[in-house]
């Protein structure tokens, strides 16, 4: 494994800053962010310590990182057809011991896209194809191997109902296939859990996956579950209902027809993408609705682009035409920061401007809900990994800069 550049410490200094911390209700204050280390050091109106490096936001609006909560970054890269489609082992319809990052190539050009719209964190997840695609990890999106990328992993675990699996030759044909697949997967892991396992060696064969599959019953684990349709979606909280794991509802395109049933069971949504055609049944409702009337509906709400089938640089986008269609702008910046940590169980790390956390910093020209504003400069656990000169350059790890 390959050592990743050392923590940079620095101070962004004379921008307004978002913070978008649990208490932050829209302020907008000037002060200054100290990174040391890696970490926040200080934030608002703070001295700049002795002979550490200044980046210079004065007339800018400095956030977090950005954080989508789903993405195929690095697993499945644009325009390479099979040989960049690491997404779905069709093979295994329960796959829980599939692993994503194990598939991540670090040199798609998505993660410097990521870049360039102030994504500094992304959930990278199997695809939709099997019952069960695997586990489910936390990643920066800058550096040369994915070791040095990661942030956290396994998150999760990804599950997919309704018309995927269902087109997958390896697995169910049917809805009612597919919750029967689960059911058993998750009995197994019951079984597997009651079990002693005094011997000390590593799980084998099916136990692997059924191992997997108990830590997400011990809560260890979110239960990432592809679901689209309003019946797909009333499953999806029966099943864990009858399981008991931690359900994070992702893509949710029929959440506003089950609304009573999200609302009773205050459950997180993963919304998008947002910015697609209607290219198969399960999305015959799509809206851009769907992310206000679930935050109005008290619901804590992120936005995704499914990377890559809306490119990640079209994740502000995605929340500014959010905000057209009813969603609250400050909820939209939330949306894109600390509601997406908070689901991932990611926000004693990242999403918020707060001291402690990871320096990860993104200096905007304007409102990043504006479509004019751009990121200027972003730096990432204290390192500048891209700046706005010339079309955009991201660092490369000897620390000089390439055109993106």
């Amino acid at each position: 494994m390959s050592t990743p550049p050392p923590a940079r410490d620095v101070a962004v200094v004379g921008g307004t800053l978002l913070r978008l911390t649990p208490d932050w209700v829209g302020q907008r204050e000037h002060g200054t962010v100290v990174v040391r280390d890696g970490r926040i050091a200080a934030v608002g109106d703070v001295p700049v310590p002795a002979g550490i490096p200044v980046l210079d936001a004065t007339g800018c609006l400095v956030l977090p990182g950005f954080v989508d909560p789903h993405t195929h970054l690095g697993v499945h890269a644009e325009g390479e057809g099979w040989h960049g489609a690491d997404v779905n082992e069709k093979g295994e319809p329960r796959g829980a011991r599939l692993r994503s990052w194990d598939g991540v190539d670090p040199s798609d050009r998505g993660f410097a896209d990521a870049l360039s719209t102030g994504v500094t964190t992304v959930a990278v997840l199997p695809g939709s194809a099997n019952v069960v695609g695997g586990q489910t990890a936390a990643l920066k999106t800058w550096g040369t191997t994915v070791d040095d990328m990661l942030l956290r992993a396994p998150v999760g675990v990804k599950s997919a109902l309704g018309e995927n699996p269902k087109k997958n030759a390896g697995g169910p044909t049917t809805r009612m296939g597919t919750a029967a697949a689960l059911r058993d997967a998750f009995a197994a892991a019951q079984r597997f859990a009651a079990r002693p396992h005094d011997d000390g060696l590593p799980a084998a064969g099916d136990d692997r996956d059924a191992e997997v599959l108990a830590r997400v019953l011990a809560g260890e684990l979110v239960w990432h579950q592809h679901a689209h349709r309003a019946d797909d979606i009333a499953t999806a909280v029966r099943l864990a209902d009858e399981f008991g794991y931690r359900l994070v509802l992702n893509h949710v395109t029929e959440g506003h027809l089950v609304l009573d049933l999200l609302r009773e069971r205050g459950l997180p949504a993963v919304v998008g993408p947002l910015l697609t055609s209607r290219s198969k049944v399960e999305l015959r409702h799509r809206s851009l609705a769907v992310p206000g009337l679930l935050a109005g509906a008290g619901l804590r709400v992120a936005l995704t682009t499914d990377h890559p089938v809306v490119p990640i640089q079209y994740l502000p986008v995605s929340a500014a035409f959010a905000v057209k269609e009813g969603l609250d702008r400050d909820e939209a910046l939330r949306a894109l920061t600390l509601n997406p940590a908070r689901i991932l169980g990611l926000d004693d790390r990242v999403g918020s401007l707060a001291p402690g956390l990871d320096g990860d910093v993104v200096v905007w020209s304007g409102d990043p809900l504006d479509l004019m504003s751009r990121a200027l400069h972003v730096v990432l656990d204290g390192r500048p990994v891209y700046r706005w000169d010339a079309g955009g350059e991201v660092a490369r790890p000897d620390g000089s800069w390439a055109p993106l």
